[in-house]
C-alpha cells in the first residue's frame, strides 16, 4: 500500500468512526493529528466533504487552535511557556535565545527536522519559572545556558 493510500485509509477510518458524534470536527482533528503528528493539508478537503462543511470552516478551526499543526513536527518538540509568571521571570529573554539558537520561530521546524518550537500558555511550573517542555520532559528555572545544555543532552 502506498503512503497516500495508507493515509486515505486512516482518514476514512477516523472520519467514519467519529463523524456522527456531536461536534465531530474537533475529535476528528485530534485523532488525525495523533495518527500523523499533524493535520495533512490534503486531508482538509476530505474532512470537509465527510462533515458537509466548507474547507474554510475546517481550516478555520485548525488555525484557531494552537495545538493543531499543518506540517510534520520535528523529531523533538520544544514548548516554551508564555504565561504571566514565566514572563515575569524572564521568558522573553529565554524565548529570544531559543529562537536565535534554533534559527526558527514559533510553529516552525528546523531545516534538519530535529526540532519544532511551540508556545504553551502554562506548564504548571509557575513556582519554577521560566519553564519549558522538551517532548514529555518538563524543565523549570530555564536559562539560556540550561536550554543549551538540554539540547546537548538530547544530541543536538
Amino acid at each position: 500500500m502506498t503512503e497516500t493510500a495508507s493515509m486515505q485509509t486512516t482518514l476514512q477510518d477516523i472520519t467514519t468512526r467519529l463523524k456522527d458524534k456531536p461536534g465531530a470536527l474537533l475529535p476528528i482533528l485530534h485523532e488525525i493529528q495523533n495518527a500523523f503528528g499533524y493535520i495533512p493539508k490534503d486531508s482538509i478537503t476530505f474532512i470537509a466533504s465527510e462533515l458537509n462543511l466548507s474547507r474554510a470552516e475546517v481550516h478555520g478551526v485548525i488555525s484557531f487552535y494552537h495545538y493543531f499543526r499543518e506540517s510534520a513536527p520535528g523529531q523533538h518538540t520544544i514548548h516554551l511557556c508564555r504565561a504571566e509568571s514565566c514572563q515575569a521571570m524572564g521568558s522573553k529573554h529565554l524565548e529570544a535565545h531559543v529562537k536565535n539558537r534554533l534559527g526558527i520561530d514559533f510553529h516552525e521546524t528546523t531545516p534538519d527536522g530535529k526540532f519544532s518550537l511551540e508556545p504553551v500558555y502554562c506548564l504548571g511550573l509557575c513556582s519554577c519559572s521560566p519553564a519549558m517542555q522538551i517532548d514529555s520532559e518538563v524543565f523549570g528555572r530555564v536559562s539560556p545556558e540550561t536550554f543549551d545544555r538540554s539540547l546537548v543532552e538530547i544530541g543536538a
